[in-house]
């Protein structure tokens, strides 16, 4: 939110009190607490006013440095508030200067100066990463008038909610972005990839992806400078970011506090692991969801025969199939959601799951935690109080996508488990996985069963249906064994894993829109990402949907799935059939790889699918790349964005492999390749190990069986692993290869498995 006109002056009707003047210092054995005045103190008569900043400095978890700044701190705490893994009993050190304060997490430092005008700098192992200053910290009010002619134009009829508050004050902050420096992040955003010069209001919106609004908002950013910040407020966070002030990322909330973490690493993958130790580590999707998922749509027509007839005609096709997903119409009409089958197409449904089930798929079905006035729940939830209220004590309702539809209130322990026993119900029957659905609307001039601030719960509402459904999953199926699909999210969300990416265009720059959004999230803590291949809106040319199916099937998870057409491959043409059978026996050849990666993104927090920049923020080329990534730590994919089948992209240094072809691309430059349909650029690193598995038809396997492991462009006197899991995730081999001359010598962990090892370039292997 810009609050100034200019750099000199403010917006009519506001005034800011910056920090000025670190007047008193108060030092406990794990906290740096300041007293900052607006103004330097230079007579006794200047300290009979305020406001006064009380700014603490002190940190619950290594590399990390928590800033807490309150003016009024006799305010009433409001719930809810993210979940945060903070290590009470964490010590950092402090000490002081003659001229400093400073306070030491790990390897990142906050420094503070004493005497003079505000100055604090953050390092990471001696290096300044940020820092804040003069007219960065501020406490500002609105005149009140302002506020109530906003308040009256806002329309929070029905379903929307409006964002502001009855506060009229706000607390800001600004960090320096210095010469060069790119931001990243704040959730799933499909605006320009770095984020410089951006407004970012992190508020949960169903504003498809060709907006700025989106379905996961994260209030936390990293940089290209190795260190990231994390807002620490569950509502609605407006971020400047090098736009108000262009060399400062600027926050505010509303209210008398404000509280966030900076956190350094030597490179933006320690920033992520350090975060999601802090919020949570992404969880661990099972083996057989790697696989390619087919849905019916969203609109379409459909029965049993229907859906029979599709897997079927996979398997004819040797196409395999993971996954059968039922979307919102296994349900009936108007009756969203009543967990109940319509029993005018699927008059047996038990039976029905049963029989599919028998032709070797999972199945998932899509839910939302909206309740229509038709459905048959509709009248127990008003009577047991399950439902978010409106302030007179009546149910709030919308007719905005199910006619007289209320909202499920999470809050509530007993609405929990109501929602949750029609989940088990449904995996009695044989559902393995749910498309979590919405979660966005959520509306503010309401009440909650737990007395919860309501636009605190905005965002956070989503968090609250994810994880009853996910907790379904985990007691049904086990540990490891859960899986949603899921469109909504805040901090924390990464924990109920995977996320796709909402309502897309069937076009190219839908595609290209929706990896910028899949790299955002995945630079905001969570590890793994999805999409419709071919675009959801509309049905796309044959020549899209099978440059779309190459992207969807080399990204971590892969789903056909569309509005108003079904999304098989044969309905496209049967060139489609081909690009679909091959990438999806590509991605299960890969999976001895891809599920180690799955296992280090749970393990370490480190996102499977990402921007090059998380590896490579030493080389500047790859500082704003959003139409490339890396798949896992040795596999760069460059997706095709045209019609022409021209590919083109940046490989950083070192010897690169194409693993469909073999050919080598010399790192430190730009490259423009030509592809039919069965190609895409697909890099190993140098120096790498990739194991192939011997797929057939189900992507969990024995994926150390018959495995042939590979060896990419090794260099003398370097070395490389590969570890393998096996589907339950358990650590079951490491292999070692270390180059001496023109022999590999191979070294592995005790295995009565086959396998064999080969270099890439031809070099002798031994063990």
């Amino acid at each position: 939110m810009k609050f100034s006109d200019g750099f000199w002056m403010n917006k009519p009707g506001y005034e800011v009190a910056y920090a000025t003047q670190p007047y008193e210092f108060k030092v406990s054995e794990n906290s740096i607490k300041v007293f900052v005045t607006k103004n330097f103190i230079q007579n006794r008569g200047m300290t009979l006013e305020g406001p006064v900043l009380e700014v603490t400095f002190t940190s619950t978890l290594a590399d990390t440095i928590k800033v807490s700044i309150d003016h009024y701190s006799g305010t009433v705490k409001k719930t809810p508030s993210f979940k945060l893994y903070e290590d009470a009993t964490f010590k950092p050190e402090i000490c002081e200067t003659e001229t400093h304060w400073e306070m030491t997490s790990g390897k990142t430092k906050v420094r503070i100066l004493k005497v003079g005008g505000w100055d604090v700098q953050y390092f990471y192992e001696d290096k300044l990463i940020t820092k804040q200053g003069w007219r960065t910290t501020s406490y500002i009010q609105e005149a009140s008038w302002i506020t109530e002619n906003r308040m009256k134009a806002l329309d929070n009829a029905n379903f929307f909610a409006k964002m502001e508050t009855d506060e009229n004050v706000y607390m800001r902050d600004m960090l320096n972005v210095s010469v060069g420096e790119h931001i990243y992040g704040f959730g799933e955003k499909f605006s320009t990839f770095v984020k410089n010069g951006q407004t970012v209001d992190v508020w949960n919106n169903d504003g498809g992806t060709c907006t700025e609004q989106t379905y996961k908002s994260i209030p936390f950013y990293v940089s290209s400078n190795n260190y990231g910040v994390f807002v620490n407020h569950p509502e609605k966070v407006s971020f400047e970011v090098a736009s108000e002030t262009v060399s400062k990322v600027a926050f505010s909330v509303q209210g008398e506090h404000l509280e966030y973490f900076v956190i350094g690493g030597k490179t933006i993958a320690d920033v992520l692991s350090v975060y999601t130790t802090l919020t949570g580590k992404p969880g661990l999707p099972p083996a057989y969801s790697y696989g390619l998922w087919l849905t019916t749509s969203f609109t379409t027509n459909y029965d049993e025969e229907t859906c029979s007839y599709f897997i079927d005609e996979m398997e004819k096709r040797d196409i395999p199939l993971e996954v059968f997903h039922f979307d919102c119409f296994w349900m009936k009409e108007f009756n969203w959601t009543d967990f109940t089958w319509d029993k005018r197409m699927f008059p047996d449904p038990k039976a029905m799951l049963s029989r599919l089930k028998k032709k070797n798929v999972e199945i998932c079905v899509w839910i939302n935690p909206y309740i229509s006035q038709q459905s048959a729940l509709f009248d127990e939830g008003v009577e047991k109080g399950y439902f978010i209220k409106k302030h007179n004590g009546d149910v709030f309702q919308a007719d905005m996508w199910q006619p007289g539809m209320a909202i499920v209130d999470f809050t509530n322990p007993d609405a929990v488990k109501w929602y949750q026993s029609f989940l088990r119900d449904l995996c009695e029957m044989g559902v393995n996985a749910f498309k979590t659905d919405f979660g966005e609307r959520i509306p503010t001039d309401v009440v909650y069963f737990d007395g919860s601030d309501p636009h605190k719960m905005h965002n956070y509402y989503t968090q609250l249906y994810n994880k009853a459904v996910f907790e379904v999953l985990e007691d049904f199926y086990g540990k490891g064994q859960a899986c949603l699909f899921a469109r909504s999210a805040t901090v924390g969300g990464q924990q109920f894993p995977v996320h796709w990416g909402g309502d897309c265009f069937s076009q190219y720059e839908s595609m290209a829109e929706t990896l910028r959004g899949g790299l955002s999230l995945c630079l905001s803590g969570f590890g793994f990402f999805s999409h419709d291949i071919s675009g959801f809106e509309a049905t796309g040319t044959p020549d899209l949907y099978k440059r779309w199916s190459a992207f969807g099937l080399m990204s971590t998870h892969s789903r056909l799935h569309g509005n108003s057409s079904y999304r098989v491959p044969w309905n496209f043409d049967e060139e489609s059939v081909d690009v679909v059978r091959h990438f999806t026996k590509l991605k299960g050849k890969l999976m001895p790889y891809l599920f180690a990666m799955g296992v280090k993104a749970h393990e370490v927090g480190v996102p499977m699918m990402r921007a090059m920049v998380v590896d490579f923020s030493n080389d500047p080329a790859t500082h704003a790349l959003d139409r490339q990534y890396m798949l896992g730590d040795n596999l760069l994919v460059a997706p095709i964005f045209n019609e022409e089948g021209t590919a083109q992209y940046y490989v950083p240094a070192g010897k690169w492999t194409d693993i469909q072809t073999g050919e080598v691309f010399e790192g430190g430059r730009w490259y423009e390749t030509k592809h039919d349909y069965l190609s895409m650029p697909l890099l190993a690193k140098p120096n790498s190990i990739i194991g192939y598995g011997e797929f057939k038809r189900n992507f969990a396997y024995d994926y150390l069986e018959n495995a042939e492991f590979v060896i990419y462009q090794l260099e003398d006197g370097k070395s490389a692993q590969a570890v393998v899991y096996d589907k339950e995730a358990n650590r079951e081999f490491t292999l070692n290869a270390e180059r001496n001359g023109d022999v590999i010598k191979i070294t592995h962990t005790a295995t009565d498995k086959k396998f064999t090892v080969r270099s890439a370039e031809g070099l002798k292997v031994e063990f």
